[in-house]
């Protein structure tokens, strides 16, 4: 389970859905905010080049005729539904909620119609609509202006009538009071809903959309009533914020899905790769759709980790005899460690070898331009400093794992014949003669 990033360029606010007909169904913002668009694939991946069909356009005149923004489509009794944001064409930023139907069971057939806005109490700022179920009930979230406030928008959160319909008094869950929420603008918006290990967690994006955006997280026991707000926690800190190292810069407006193999869940958000914007950042079309693993910590709380570096996604490599720990660095040390705290420190990118002839290295996710290296007989994590030498003591050839075939194992190209391999929790190259010796040098890739 490897994607490559970014999965697709200019596209924003992305959302995919893994219908049971096998297909994973994608939509997301365009930059030129007129269209609402449709891909799919059997692969998540697949999604990078799948033809792409616009569904539904703005229109000329009038309402929905303007900032055509974070399409998210939804599979309801039998029936598709697209919500979207949309400005009036006379009144760009009077933006409100709609939604689009489809009876066919392809939603690149049949015919896709408006259903209207989503009315709510207020007739305000309102958008990033998501829906879910939760114990048997359907719930709509979504962002809104308070009334009376100079807040831009908060979380709200109310029951359905139907997939077009919220019934009975809205619950405003989270409102940016927090530095990082009050960046540029004072936002909550793009929420997104996961239900895990006892708790409903719901994500949300914070600040203005430029290299200040971030996803914050609210969470509620899964037995508690989700419209009462006091059920609700909000993360004093961001959890998923821009990183220099990686190179990504204002990661947000998140949806979840999960893998083809349904054993994990991935993370589908937006950001850009450079920092600095010139002008509205809303009119820089180059957002772009990334995925990756999500992580689960041990008290049951999602671990985000940090954006990673375009390219290959990476990987967490488990000891085939101690299936709780991971490789991980501790600065330039290299160890093996159970538990996910300082997620990144335990990611590394499998890259081609930095001597090539089918060779491979493992680079750090946290830390690119690094890479673990043999000394002597001890593993080390350093800067490739570009010398024959540190390329043949970084380079590896990936085998079928020595204890268990579907597993990998990693032999020293300086020192044909050793492996990578773990000894009292460190990491060394050494041979592998022994039932023990192989069980230490085979990982598992997760």
């Amino acid at each position: 389970m490897r994607y490559t990033n970014p999965l697709v360029e200019q596209r924003a606010d992305p959302h995919i859905f893994k219908h049971t007909d096998g297909h994973y169904y994608y939509t997301a913002t365009v930059p030129e905010y007129d269209r609402i668009i449709l891909r799919r694939s059997t692969t998540i991946q697949g999604l990078a080049t799948a033809p792409e069909k616009v569904i539904w356009t703005k229109h000329p005149t009038g309402e929905m005729g303007a900032h055509i923004w974070a399409p998210e489509i939804h599979f309801i009794d039998g029936r598709w539904y697209v919500y979207f944001a949309a400005g009036n064409a006379e009144d760009v930023w009077r933006i409100r909620m709609y939604v689009l139907e489809n009876a066919a069971s392809d939603p690149f057939t049949g015919t896709w119609q408006e259903k209207g806005r989503i009315a709510t109490p207020w007739d305000t700022f309102s958008l990033d609509a998501t829906t879910f179920t939760h114990r048997g009930t359907r719930y709509l979230v979504w962002a809104q202006n308070p009334p009376g406030t100079d807040i831009n928008s908060g979380i709200y959160i109310a029951k359905m009538a139907d997939p077009w319909t919220i019934s009975g008094q809205p619950a405003l869950l989270s409102t940016p009071t927090y530095d990082w929420e009050t960046r540029g603008f004072k936002v909550n918006e793009g929420p997104a809903v996961i239900e895990r290990n006892g708790r409903v967690w719901m994500t949300f994006s914070a600040s203005a959309t430029d290299s200040n955006y971030c996803m914050g997280l609210l969470s509620a026991p899964s037995s508690a009533d989700l419209l009462d707000p006091a059920s609700w926690t909000k993360n004093p800190q961001p959890v998923f914020t821009g990183n220099d190292a990686t190179g990504q810069y204002g990661p947000g407006h998140n949806s979840f899905t999960t893998s083809e193999d349904g054993l994990s869940d991935i993370l589908v958000y937006h950001d850009r790769d450079y920092r600095d914007i010139v002008g509205d950042p809303l009119d820089d079309p180059n957002r772009r759709t990334r995925v990756q693993k999500l992580y689960w910590n041990a008290d049951g709380s999602p671990n985000f980790g940090i954006p990673v570096s375009d390219g290959a996604t990476p990987y967490r490599l488990a000891a085939h005899n101690y299936p709780e720990h991971h490789i991980r660095h501790r600065g330039s040390q290299v160890v093996l460690e159970s538990g996910t705290d300082d997620l990144p420190a335990s990611q590394f990118r499998i890259v081609p070898g930095l001597t090539g002839s089918g060779t491979v290295a493992l680079e750090s996710a946290d830390d690119p331009g690094h890479f673990l290296r043999r000394q002597g007989a001890e593993v080390r994590l350093e800067r490739n400093d570009g010398s024959a030498a540190f390329a043949a003591d970084a380079s590896f050839r990936q085998r079928a794992g020595l204890a268990d075939a579907q597993a990998v194992s990693f032999e020293s190209v300086s020192r044909p014949g050793e492996y990578l391999r773990h000894q009292y929790f460190q990491l060394r190259i050494t041979a592998a003669a022994d039932d023990l010796g192989r069980a230490d040098a085979t990982f598992r890739l997760e």
